[in-house]
């Protein structure tokens, strides 16, 4: 079977991921990492990792099946960044969802989801660590049933929720604010990328948190 993932990041934390998934598959498939969208050349499946990129119809069709991962249970959170925006909305579990790519964003047929557990002590990086490994059994998920599956319309009824891609400034912290009622900004920003911050006497300060006990 020919796989090619796009995802439109070298720098995301899921990198690590993907990679580890091609070195378990490899000897039973021919699986490419690429960046753009302009260097796909077909195949039998197109998986789609935070990508960042408007794949269109003339590049799906090179591909047998072209599939998403989406971090809601659509079609309730469509859009960019929907595991950031539900934990700040207070989640403590989040649906992974693996759908066929349509033109419309997140709109098409349901392959298959899983629910995930997000502790409420968790940072960043173990947020990531539970939702990626949890997007690597749905790469599995469609490629050892490729041939049986039985892709579901989204539900009906429901009406669709869209969320807009966050930026800098959304990591942003309130200085006479207190750490509990940020909590769950300052434990989704990742600390390379989106660092938080916060504005006082003139000067711009960054964030880190890092767990030194867990607990236990």
């Amino acid at each position: 079977m020919k796989i090619t993932i796009l995802c439109t990041s070298e720098g995301h934390p899921v990198n690590a991921f993907i990679h580890r998934w091609m070195d378990s598959r490899r000897g039973q498939h021919e699986v490419t990492l690429l960046r753009t969208c302009r260097d796909l050349q077909g195949g039998d499946l197109l998986f789609l990792v935070s990508c960042g990129e408007i794949v269109t119809a003339s590049d799906r069709a090179k591909f047998s099946k072209t599939l998403v991962l989406h971090a809601s249970d659509l079609p309730q959170g469509r859009g960019w960044n929907p595991h950031i925006w539900q934990i700040l909305a207070g989640a403590t579990h989040l649906t992974v969802t693996l759908l066929e790519a349509e033109d419309k964003v997140d709109t098409g047929a349901i392959w298959h989801q899983l629910t995930i557990a997000i502790d409420k002590a968790a940072l960043w990086n173990e947020i990531n660590d539970t939702l990626f490994t949890a997007e690597m059994k749905l790469l599995d998920h469609a490629v050892d049933r490729l041939a049986t599956v039985v892709p579901q319309p989204q539900r009906r009824g429901v009406d669709p929720s869209y969320h807009r891609l966050r930026n800098p400034s959304d990591s942003r912290i309130d200085p006479s604010g207190t750490i509990a009622e940020q909590f769950d900004l300052l434990r989704v920003c990742d600390p390379q990328r989106y660092p938080a911050f916060f504005d006082l006497h003139g000067c711009r300060y960054k964030i880190t948190l890092e767990k030194i006990d867990d607990g236990k």
